[in-house]
């Protein structure tokens, strides 16, 4: 089980405005905010996000052949969040739509390059 994934961002200010958007139209909230760390959650049992300036000082990166994944509750909520993150300057890695039989989902690159899918499994 996930306890939590980080990424790292170089702008904590645009990513926080980013991310209040975009988690918050799938239901998340802000949890907390440390100078250097912002981490959101949907419910005290479920994994959280943190957005973070790397540990080492150095450039965040965002990871090659890494991705996270939202989970919708329909197919209109997908298509919502995805042209959210889009109009708050995300770039589209995959416009919502079925992949296979069971299973829909939008791809986009956060500020920092991070990939995520916002997916319904149906």
């Amino acid at each position: 089980m996930i306890g939590y994934i980080t990424l790292g961002s170089n702008d904590l200010s645009s990513a926080a405005t980013f991310f209040d958007a975009v988690l918050g139209a799938l239901g998340g909230r802000r949890l907390y905010s440390l100078e250097n760390m912002i981490v959101w959650g949907f419910a005290p049992d479920r994994p959280t996000l943190m957005v973070t300036h790397p540990y080492d000082g150095s450039p965040a990166t965002a990871g090659n052949g890494t991705m996270v994944a939202l989970l919708a509750r329909d197919k209109e909520q997908v298509d919502r969040v995805h042209a959210l993150a889009l109009s708050l300057g995300a770039v589209d890695e995959g416009t919502p739509g079925p992949r296979g039989r069971s299973f829909y989902g939008g791809y986009f690159r956060d500020l920092d390059g991070n990939k995520f899918n916002v997916h319904l499994i149906q």
